[in-house]
């Protein structure tokens, strides 16, 4: 049941007519406190503990077994780290049922290539490195591969080469577990990336010998993919975050791809990341490990430094010969020694290695932290932003021509007044894609500008001159590279109010960059930020691993998250007060705040030391089991080691 005074199982008779369909795994639906509900039958036993009397099951809603042994397991230790409902994580875990889909034939596995074994196969001698010479880059990658061949749980932080066609290596590495014998489970953050890995995985194992998992393809094609890996049809099941429970038979590797990405936390209860469900799952099967991208998350780091996981990186030599050149470069005394960058909004340096790489025939990225055309603006005379009278909303302007609109309620305020200095004329305080782009257009005359964000994302462009506006997250992949890479507005993303703000720029300077042609080749990335920045230092080294041990170093200074365990709890005041007076925290706990959070509510902060982690989930559980009980009306929203904390 998905309340926490009720998560725990109960028993049921099975009626004799159902002896033989009832499995564990299979959906049933009982009579519980009077009322019919689906549940899920997970075991079946002789006698009861109970003292009571029982009641029948009320139906079988489908004799597939679709909860394997091994993601219930999952599904409990998951629950239980994030101070969760166990119905809850099995709603996230096994996709709705599709009847149709489950009366279709039982499709035969897709045959193996030549030297690739089947699902059920066993190990064979040959060399996995034979074919995967990317990874020989990597000092550690070709024995990393072996140790995957040879069935041995190997754990590994990766650290990809700019510009590394990272979805080759990953398609190499569940390769090399498929040659071993054994399935694999990977996970990466959007469609984009998983459209990669995909094409990767059927080069290197064949037409029909992987399925992909996402919310995105509609009940019935995630709901044919979950059940051709809980069948075993395939041995391997690649998607986003909803493919970190896939069922897949004798489970020897677990991989994800940018695991800093906010986009592998899930949003609904309990809130877990992909990175740490499928750490667990590692941990509970002895599988193989994986976590990569182009930079490395503080989480990843600390997987180094206890040793759970070994580092796969390259040497410096070999680094040094694949990056980029790049250059930091100041804002506004650059911007006035030339005319033509002003109207860019780019500084001279920016300006010029954009200039080049488009007379070079090159096309020219420039990524811009936010979309729209001015999605903050303020007043031009005394520059305090501009709020909508009504709401108290921030203004935007959605186009050249467009009137000042409140982007909370909607409302256009045509007629604006400061309410401070009376002033009417308005200025940009964030620049958005579609204006940088229109200004790139009156400066580079008969260039093409395209723009890719959240209306139109591109997924490649062609070689050729032309300039691409992204935002972070949607970069094209350009032919043969990108000539020149400019990371505008740095200040928007250093100066969040966030614990990961050095964290997330450096991430997403990282992914632009990488996309860009070596420095032999001619490429070029410029940076408008201070040089004397630590993640523009680290950036200019790429160098991901120092920035992540100095974060982690710094983090563990401060007492933050990933050398502590945290959980907030947010709600209103009386509520959290109600919640945090139920728990019995352990006696190590530091109890911060509150802090204002969103809608007039409140949060709190509980912080223990790691090895305590498990008796806070428990206490905020035991806690929420009482107010449930109860039948507290107000909602408190529990979660531990929340991306935002502040």
């Amino acid at each position: 049941m998905p309340l926490a005074h009720l998560d725990r199982p109960f028993d049921y008779l099975v009626p004799a007519e159902l002896d033989d369909t009832a499995r564990p795994g299979t959906r049933v639906r009982v009579r519980f406190a009077g009322q019919l509900v689906d549940g899920w039958l997970l075991d079946r036993v002789a006698e009861s503990d109970h003292g009571g009397r029982l009641t029948y099951l009320d139906r079988l809603v489908s004799p597939e077994p679709v909860l394997a042994p091994e993601i219930l397991r999952l599904a409990r230790a998951v629950a239980d780290r994030y101070a969760g409902n166990l119905a809850d994580v099995l709603r996230l875990a096994v996709p709705p049922r599709h009847a149709r889909v489950e009366r279709e034939p039982v499709p035969e596995p897709a045959p193996a290539p030549d030297g690739v074994p089947g699902p059920s196969a066993g190990r064979t001698p040959t060399d996995p490195t034979a074919a995967g010479t990317g990874w020989r880059d990597y000092p550690a990658g070709p024995g990393f591969l072996r140790a995957l061949t040879a069935g041995r749980p190997a754990r590994a932080v990766y650290s990809a080469l700019p510009g590394e066609d990272w979805a080759a290596r990953y398609a190499e590495a569940i390769a090399a577990t498929v040659h071993g014998g054994r399935g694999a489970v990977a996970v990466v953050a959007d469609a984009r990336d998983l459209d990669r890995l995909d094409a990767a995985l059927t080069a290197a194992l064949g037409p029909g010998r992987h399925v992909c998992l996402s919310a995105a393809l509609g009940p019935a094609r995630r709901y044919r993919a979950f059940l051709a890996a809980r069948r075993g049809t395939v041995p391997v099941v690649v998607g986003t975050r909803a493919a970190m429970f896939a069922p897949v038979d004798r489970l020897g590797l677990v991989t994800i791809w940018d695991d800093g990405d906010d986009l592998h936390a899930e949003p609904r209860a309990p809130y877990p990341h992909a990175r740490e469900v499928l750490l667990t799952r590692a941990q509970l099967a002895e599988a193989g490990a994986l976590v990569g991208g182009w930079s490395r998350s503080a989480e990843a780091q600390l997987l180094v430094e206890t040793g759970w996981a070994k580092e796969i990186a390259a040497t410096r030599e070999t680094v040094r010969a694949r990056t980029p050149a790049i250059a930091p470069t100041g804002d506004d005394p650059q911007l006035a020694r030339d005319p033509g960058a002003a109207t860019a909004r780019l500084p001279s340096l920016a300006w010029t290695a954009a200039r080049s790489a488009l007379a070079a025939e090159t096309p020219v990225l420039v990524q811009v932290p936010r979309r729209g055309y001015l999605p903050s603006i303020s007043c031009a005379d005394c520059r305090t932003p501009a709020r909508c009278p009504h709401c108290a909303g921030p203004l935007a302007l959605g186009s050249a021509q467009a009137p000042p609109a409140c982007r909370w309620c909607g409302r256009v305020v045509a007629g604006y007044t400061c309410p401070h200095c009376s002033g009417r004329r308005l200025r940009a305080a964030v620049t958005g894609a579609r204006r940088t782009a229109e200004e790139l257009g009156r400066a580079f005359p008969g260039v093409p500008v395209r723009t890719s964000g959240r209306d139109e994302v591109l997924s490649r462009v062609p070689a050729g001159a032309h300039l691409v506006v992204a935002t972070p997250g949607a970069e094209p992949v350009a032919d043969g590279g990108f000539g020149a890479v400019l990371l505008l507005d740095a200040w928007a993303l250093l100066t969040r109010a966030d614990l990961r703000a050095g964290e997330e720029t450096l991430r997403r300077w990282l992914t632009a960059a990488a996309l860009a042609r070596p420095a032999v080749a001619g490429g070029r990335v410029v940076v408008v930020a201070d040089g004397a920045l630590v993640p523009v230092q680290a950036l200019l080294r790429w160098d991901p691993a120092w920035f992540a041990a100095r974060e982690l170093a710094e983090r563990r200074e401060l007492g933050f998250p990933p050398a502590v365990r945290m959980a907030s709890v947010t709600g209103s005041a009386a509520a959290v007060a109600d919640l945090l007076d139920a728990a019995r925290l352990p006696d190590t706990a530091d109890v911060l705040g509150p802090v204002p959070a969103e809608s007039d509510r409140e949060r709190m902060l509980i912080r223990v030391p790691r090895a305590r982690a498990g008796e806070l989930a428990a206490a905020l559980h035991a806690a929420a089991g009482v107010r449930t009980a109860r039948r507290a009306t107000e909602p408190v929203r529990v979660q531990v080691d929340p991306l935002a904390l502040f």
